[in-house]
């Protein structure tokens, strides 16, 4: 089979992003980028600039280090080891099935490596034809529309641009529910299934989606796939929302606040999971497997499962390829005749 394409072809896989180290100068570096994204921070920007600079990043840099610091390993940043690690499986999977070495690099929206890195580092490579995958199963424009913004930041400073093609959002793709459902079963097959099993998600402003956002829909969309693909009752499972800042009403309910409703009301067993998620990172390792834990036991909980992420899963990793092999459709030149065949495929006699 020939292995020609009709232009050098790259893959770049995106996520939010994480410190460099953790330490309070370099969270406060981090949350300055993340925390002054309008798409993330919807607020008049004079205002935000002096609350955002005068309050939060002389406070919570220090904090956000500590629980940073809970999470760290020897190779440093979960999120950004496991994306690494994802990125060379994705490599694997489409090289394996297209029968070329297609590249594949990391961009984080905020912190190192960066987008614009990334898609430096594709450049390098030779890609003119760049396939984007953020690794944000639903969409929001907090997550996937900022990932476009600075696409388009990172390209605007570039004479000569790449055909580009990004993937939205995945959050109803067969093999990514599927993926979620096995790692949850395998789960139970160990442990046996508990009293509940709560998909908690990513928590946004509610006005954003009063605004259009789709998010809370896709959220749901993908709990009740996976449910049914487990042949769970409606009682049986919780849709949550976590890692809510600020003042003003997110979504809800709340991953916390039910949890402790939970104990209270003599629910012994909780198992949780986060789909949103792509990688373990500070949200799932500190605040639901550490923080969350603690609330629901202090609460009268007695037992409380996290379920990882899919991280590398191979079942994982082969929905993601096949997400991007769906977008290389089309630059992938077909395969020559053999030497023998004419173009129909009928060999020469």
């Amino acid at each position: 089979m020939s292995t020609t394409t009709h232009a050098p072809i790259g893959v770049l896989l995106t996520n939010l992003g994480t410190p460099d180290a953790p330490t309070a100068s370099a969270l406060r570096r981090y949350l300055g980028e993340f925390l002054w994204d309008p798409r993330v921070v919807e607020a008049p920007r004079p205002l935000w600039w002096l609350v955002l600079h005068g309050v939060i990043l002389r406070t919570r840099p220090r904090r956000s280090a500590e629980a940073y610091r809970q999470i760290w390993t020897d190779e440093g940043s979960p999120l950004l080891n496991i994306t690494r690690r994802q990125a060379e499986a994705v490599r694997r999977y489409v090289a394996e099935r297209t029968g070329r070495p297609i590249p594949v690099a990391v961009g984080m929206r905020y912190g190192n490596p960066s987008i614009e890195a990334g898609l430096a580092e594709l450049e390098r490579a030779g890609a003119e034809k760049i396939a984007v995958l953020p690794l944000y199963p639903q969409y929001s424009a907090t997550t996937t529309a900022s990932t476009y913004d600075a696409i388009g930041a990172a390209l605007a400073r570039r004479r000569r641009v790449p055909d580009l093609r990004v993937i939205r959002d995945y959050h109803d793709h067969p093999g990514y529910l599927d993926a979620l459902a096995a790692s949850i079963a395998e789960h139970w097959h160990v442990y046996g299934p508990g009293d509940m099993l709560l998909f908690s998600f990513h928590g946004i402003p509610k006005q954003y989606v009063q605004r259009g956002d789709p998010y809370p829909v896709q959220c749901a969309n993908t709990a009740r796939g996976v449910a049914d693909r487990l042949g769970l009752e409606r009682g049986q499972w919780k849709v949550t929302f976590q890692s809510r800042f600020g003042p003003q009403q997110w979504l809800k309910p709340y991953t916390d606040a039910t949890l402790q409703r939970l104990a209270r009301n003599g629910t012994g067993r909780v198992d949780l999971i986060c789909p949103g998620f792509a990688a373990d990172c500070l949200e799932t390792l500190e605040e639901n497997n550490i923080g969350n834990r603690d609330l629901f036991l202090k609460a009268g909980g007695e037992s409380f499962h996290y379920i990882p992420c899919l991280n590398e899963r191979p079942d994982h990793i082969a929905a993601l390829g096949e997400l991007v092999l769906r977008e290389l459709q089309g630059w992938l030149a077909p395969p020559e005749p053999a030497a023998n065949d004419d173009v129909f495929g009928v060999g020469r006699h």
